[in-house]
């Protein structure tokens, strides 16, 4: 005669503690990868900013290849995050402050190495570096007056990062093309100025 072996029954409070509690520490970890993966991206533009001063310093006008390469993945690798960032509801105020405030150094490490190209103007090089940073701050504020953020042209990020792109890879194949690099600064601190004003503009007009 066989017995039967009774199984303790399932203690479904305590694995509905422990769920509870690894959604808390994920919650409470988000933040903070969200931080790494962001300070990661920033150092990576500040290295990179680095290593196209160093080969312009020495006169090596192929460290201006690099420019255009690195514009591309980075803007690939922002649209890759804020994509799975919104498909994963992994969205925060935190990650929000970091996205913005990042993007400003990044991009200040990217544009500051144009100071070293030959003739170029070091007051509209650090015209353009304000300006860019300017131009992102009138896109947030549009929030603030309760509209969205405004991402109006002609030269918002991804514009600059085309435009910039472009011209070092010009510069690089025609050097005698960068005679006309300040014409080409002073034309872009213009489309900046006017970027600006069209933010502000329309980040204060009532929202339909």
């Amino acid at each position: 005669m066989m017995m039967s072996v009774k199984t303790a029954p399932p203690k479904p409070r305590a694995n509905h503690e422990r769920v509870r509690l690894k959604i808390q520490i994920s919650s409470l970890a988000a933040p903070f990868g969200a931080a790494f993966g962001l300070a990661r991206h920033q150092c990576q533009s500040i290295v990179m900013g680095l290593l196209i001063s160093l080969c312009l310093f020495y006169g090596w006008l192929w460290g201006l290849l690099l420019l255009p390469i690195f514009l591309f993945v980075r803007m690939a690798m922002n649209a890759i995050d804020g994509m799975l960032a919104r498909e994963h509801a992994q969205q925060s105020a935190l990650g929000g402050y970091l996205n913005e405030l990042t993007d400003v150094v990044s991009d200040a490490a990217l544009h500051l190495p144009l100071l070293l190209l030959p003739d170029s103007s070091s007051f509209l090089v650090w015209l353009l570096v304000l300006q860019a940073a300017l131009s992102e701050f009138a896109g947030v504020l549009g929030q603030v007056h309760g509209n969205s953020r405004r991402y109006d042209g002609p030269m918002g990020k991804s514009d600059r990062a085309l435009w910039l792109g472009l011209l070092a890879m010009i510069w690089f194949a025609f050097p005698q093309t960068l005679a006309y690099s300040n014409l080409v600064f002073l034309i872009l601190n213009l489309a900046l100025t006017y970027t600006i004003y069209r933010r502000v503009r329309n980040g204060l007009r009532p929202q339909e």
